[in-house]
C-alpha cells in the first residue's frame, strides 16, 4: 500500500473559532482526604500532557511552513494523523525514526543551520498527549480543518487520513498484523483516500465498498477517533484490571474540527483551499467501526460504538 501523493503550497493559518461542546461534560471528580492511600496514589500519577492551545497550534503551522524547500513538511492535520499512525504501531517507534518524516514526508534531512528545536518541542507535546489518551482509550480532538462549504466530509478529513497512511507506509508493522479486527477500522479510515493509492489491498477495498460515506462532518471526525482506538485494541492491548472489567467509558467531550489552512493543494493531503475558521463539536452519532469494550462512547449516556452504515449490495467490489 503506497502513501498518498502530496501537493505543495503555503497558506497562512487563520484564527479558529470555538463553539460550545454539544455533549454533556464529565462530572467533577470527588475530592479525597489528603492522607488517604488513594490520594497518595494520585500524587504519584504523572500529570497528563498539556494540549497545545490556539496560539501554539498557529506557531506549529508557521514553523512547519518556514522549513526551507525542497523539504515538504506535513501540515498540522497530516501531522496529527501521522502521529496516530506512529503510536498505533505494535512496537514503539523511537523519535529518531519518526521525527524526520515530520519535517519532510520523504524523510530528507533538514539543512544545517535551521533551528528545529522549538518545532520539535511542540510536536513532541502532541505526540505525548495522543500517546496518553490512546493508552487510556480516551476520546481526543483530531486536528481536522474545515474546507469550503462544497467540500464533502471525506474530502475534509482526507489530510488527516493521508498523514495516518504516511505513517503506515513508513512503519508497516501495524498493517502486517494478521488480525481480522483490523479490517473494519482500517476501512473506515482508508475509505477517504483515492482507491488508486491502495495497492495490493483487495480485501480492504472490498470492505470499503460495503461502507456508506459519512453524511456529516461530525460523523467523519468521530470515525477517526473511534477507528484509532479500535486499532489500538489490537496493536496496543490494555492490560486487564484486577476486577476484569474494561476501563470506564467517557460520557462527555467531543472531537473538534477547526478552520485553517496549511501547506498542501486543494485536492491533496494537507490541502485546505477556501478554508473557514470554524471549530465545531461533533454530535453524538455512532462510530464508523466495530464496537469495542475499550472504546469510550460519546453522548450523554454510555453506549457501545455502533457498526458503520452498510451499502446495499451492488455487484462485485472494484479492483485495484
Amino acid at each position: 500500500m503506497s502513501a498518498p501523493s502530496r501537493a505543495g503550497g503555503h497558506r497562512p493559518m487563520p484564527q479558529a473559532l470555538t463553539i460550545q461542546d454539544m455533549t454533556a461534560s464529565r462530572p467533577p471528580r470527588p475530592s479525597r482526604p489528603s492522607g488517604s492511600p488513594a490520594a497518595a496514589a494520585d500524587a504519584r500519577t504523572p500529570a497528563a500532557p498539556r494540549p497545545l492551545d490556539e496560539r501554539e497550534l498557529d506557531e506549529l503551522q508557521r514553523r512547519l511552513d518556514a522549513l526551507p524547500a525542497p523539504l515538504e513538511p506535513l501540515d498540522v492535520s497530516m501531522l496529527d494523523g501521522y502521529l496516530c499512525g506512529v503510536l498505533l504501531q505494535p512496537q514503539r517507534i523511537p523519535e529518531s525514526a519518526w521525527w524526520p518524516h515530520v519535517c519532510d514526508a520523504d524523510g530528507r534531512p533538514v539543512p544545517g543551520g535551521v533551528d528545529v528545536a522549538p518545532l520539535q518541542a511542540l510536536v513532541r507535546r502532541r505526540h505525548a498527549e495522543l500517546d496518553d489518551l490512546i493508552e487510556r482509550r480516551q476520546w481526543f480532538d483530531p486536528w481536522v480543518y474545515e474546507l469550503d462549504e462544497d467540500a464533502s466530509p471525506s474530502e475534509t478529513v482526507m489530510p488527516w487520513v493521508a498523514g495516518f497512511a504516511t505513517a503506515c507506509a513508513v512503519f508497516p508493522r501495524l498493517m502486517e498484523l494478521d488480525d481480522a479486527e483490523l479490517l473494519e477500522p482500517l476501512a473506515a479510515l482508508y475509505m477517504h483516500l483515492d482507491p488508486e493509492d491502495l495497492e495490493d489491498a483487495d480485501e480492504l477495498l472490498a470492505e470499503i465498498e460495503t461502507l456508506e460515506p459519512p453524511a456529516e462532518l461530525s460523523e467523519a471526525v468521530e470515525a477517526l477517533v473511534s477507528s484509532t482506538l479500535l486499532l489500538a485494541d489490537v496493536s496496543r492491548p490494555v492490560a486487564s484490571t484486577s476486577s476484569g472489567r474494561a476501563p470506564a467509558r467517557r460520557t462527555g467531550g467531543a472531537a473538534q474540527h477547526r478552520g485553517g489552512a496549511g501547506r498542501g493543494g486543494a485536492g491533496g493531503p494537507g490541502g485546505r483551499e477556501g478554508s473557514k475558521g470554524t471549530t465545531a463539536a461533533a454530535g453524538g452519532k455512532g462510530t464508523s467501526a466495530r464496537g469495542s469494550s475499550n472504546v469510550p462512547a460519546k453522548g450523554a449516556s454510555p453506549s457501545p460504538a455502533r457498526p458503520p452504515s452498510k451499502r446495499a449490495p451492488k455487484g462485485p467490489p472494484r479492483g485495484r
